[in-house]
This record gives structure tokens, C-alpha cells and sequence, in this order.
């Protein structure tokens, strides 16, 4: 089910049939740096994934984290969408590119559009984490006008994460 667009991309939920993207995404070095080793290895790990993470997310809030494909040739090439996470109260925005898709732009393009979805969806306030050294992040973040608030540290994790907020 697509979601919205833009310009280039279109945002859309993820699909089983996306397991073989999802599989390669998950275990790229940026995915497993700043977000974690999610032991995504096989295509059955990828279906998983998709069923208990994002497919479940929609059928519980509406949202979740949408595929994010290029319009000219319907290639996938990331997830940006909104996840409501145990530990924040507010809604978080969340993205991650195959890194031959990153520094074109695309992750602020698929960002501003879920920052719209949200908006249209009634939800009044984004929040955003990202881990200490992932400066590419913070910087998108920042362009999309979200301002650093401080710390926090999510449950079941020890790791201190950095946290943005912008009121919609």
C-alpha cells in the first residue's frame, strides 16, 4: 500500500516480497553500526522481521517504518516511516539508505514526507534517537528543524542515545 510520494520517491509499506532488500539492508555496515545487529541472515529471518516489526506496526498504530523506492525504476533503497517505541513517549521518526543511495538527498526527501504523513495523521510531536557518533544523522535531523534535547536510553539497551524533538 503506498503511503506518499515525492519528487523521486515513492513510501510504501513493506512488503514480504521485500524480505531479499530487507535481508540486504539489515546487514549493511551503517545498519549494523548505528542500529544494531538485528541477526537477520537468512531470507526466513527477513520474513520474520517484516511480520513482527514493521507489518505488525501497522496493524497496531496505522504507521510504521515504510519502504522507501525510487519512482524512475521502483528500486528499493531504504525505510524511513514512524515507530512508536517502548521508552519514548512521543513518536519517533526513524530512516535508514543503502549506502549507494546515501548523500543524494534521498533519506531528506523520504523524511520530509513522513514528517507530512505524521502531520496528517494528527500526531503533534516527532521525537528522533540516534546513537553519539552518527554524525550524518544528527545532521539530517537538524535539517529537518528537530532540536537536540538531551539523552536517553531505551529499555532492555545500556547504550545512551542522543534525542531530537520538533512539535508539528
Amino acid at each position: 500500500m503506498n503511503v506518499t510520494e515525492t519528487s523521486r520517491l515513492t513510501l510504501r509499506w513493506v512488503e514480504i516480497t521485500d524480505a531479499e532488500f530487507i535481508k540486504t539492508l539489515l546487514n549493511e555496515p551503517g545498519w549494523l553500526n548505528y542500529i544494531g545487529d538485528k541477526g537477520i541472515r537468512t531470507i526466513d529471518d527477513a520474513k520474520n522481521y517484516i511480520e513482527n516489526g514493521p507489518r505488525a506496526m501497522y496493524e497496531r498504530e496505522g504507521f510504521g517504518l515504510f519502504l522507501a523506492e525510487r519512482k524512475d525504476d521502483r528500486a528499493p533503497i531504504g525505510l524511513c516511516g514512524l515507530i512508536k517505541r517502548d521508552g519514548l513517549e512521543d513518536v519517533d521518526i526513524g530512516f535508514a539508505f543503502l549506502s549507494d543511495y546515501q548523500s543524494q538527498g534521498y533519506a531528506y526527501e523520504a523524511a520530509c514526507a513522513t514528517v507530512e504523513f505524521a502531520k496528517e495523521q494528527g500526531i503533534k510531536r516527532l521525537v528522533a534517537i540516534t546513537t553519539k557518533d552518527n554524525e550524518s544523522s544528527s545532521r539530517l535531523l537538524e535539517k529537518l528543524d528537530m532540536k537536540f534535547e538531551g539523552y536517553v536510553t531505551l529499555p532492555d539497551d545500556t547504550e545512551e542515545l542522543k534525542k531530537y524533538g520538533l512539535t508539528i
